[in-house]
């Protein structure tokens, strides 16, 4: 039985990291504050911090703890929603980033595989996060399904069903993947999806999603709060077109597809005149373009 609550719905910015441009990509904690209230502006009110999109899985385990904190604190001053990614390190390190978002009391909590020993099937994948789980027990717990990087590809609707019997406070999982099939497949009443694929919103929302981490939030989060509002009083066409416009744009930055991050978050440092979010971290490759 489901011990927690998570009641948002809509849209989460998965933040970037801002770097120095040093040697070493020391974080740049200066600017969150600033960040928050451009996100704020923007009509986003809930982020996603150490994702993929901010780089959690390059950050030392006292700079994802410190990066965590630093948010945690704005999103309380701006009466924002706060959710942190603690996987994609050692076991050791997943436990204590639980157990520090469990201490802070950030509104929920997303978790990948192991990225090692990766789970064959579903009750592999749920058996590491209910031990995960443990160290951050009321805090809403959500799965991180990203496919592509993990190369885990259990059943989601079967996982789901599973994890529901197993983790108290499971609540759902962000989709990062374009089998929408397979996404629908897994709504169900009192479960959160959360949509991570930017360019198949509309067809998403067809489908029943209501929610949505995408990295395109950082640039422009009005192309698909539009989507979301056209779909929401049935026209179609006109999320379908707002749709098609974001899809050209998002091609014109990411031409490849293939790198993802460090083109968003150039872009994201082209768009801001007083925000910078730096160069990436290996093993992302900046482009060898300049950067702003």
């Amino acid at each position: 039985m489901k011990s927690v609550q998570f009641n948002f719905k809509g849209v989460m910015c998965p933040v970037f990291t801002p770097f120095t441009d040093d040697k070493k990509r020391t974080v740049n904690y200066n600017g969150i504050d600033k960040y928050a209230q451009l996100l704020k502006q923007k009509g986003v009110t809930a982020v996603l911090v150490n994702g993929t999109t901010g780089e959690g899985t390059t950050l030392k385990l006292e700079e994802r703890i410190r990066t965590t904190e630093e948010w945690w604190k704005v999103c309380q001053k701006y009466q924002m929603i706060c959710m942190v990614q603690i996987g994609g390190t050692s076991v050791a390190d997943v436990y204590e980033l639980a157990a520090h978002a469990e201490q802070l009391g950030v509104h929920a909590v997303l978790c990948l595989p192991d990225l090692f020993f990766k789970p064959m099937v579903e009750e592999d994948l749920v058996h590491y996060l209910k031990d995960v789980a443990q160290y951050c027990p009321t805090r809403p717990f959500f799965y991180y399904h990203i496919p592509m990087f993990t190369n885990v590809r259990v059943s989601m609707p079967r996982f789901c069903t599973l994890a529901e019997q197993e983790i108290p406070s499971f609540c759902g999982l962000k989709f990062t993947s374009t089998d929408l099939d397979e996404g629908a497949a897994c709504l169900k009443a009192g479960r959160i999806v959360f949509l991570g694929a930017d360019t198949i919103l509309t067809g998403a929302l067809a489908l029943g999603f209501d929610s949505a981490i995408m990295t395109t939030l950082n640039l422009f989060p009005e192309w698909s709060l539009e989507i979301f509002e056209f779909m929401r009083t049935n026209k179609v066409q006109d999320a379908l077109a707002a749709q098609v416009k974001m899809n050209k744009r998002i091609f014109e930055i990411c031409p490849r597809g293939d790198d993802w991050v460090e083109t968003m978050k150039m872009e994201f440092n082209k768009a801001n005149t007083t925000i910078k979010a730096g160069p990436c971290r290996k093993p992302f490759m900046n482009i060898v373009k300049k950067q702003c």
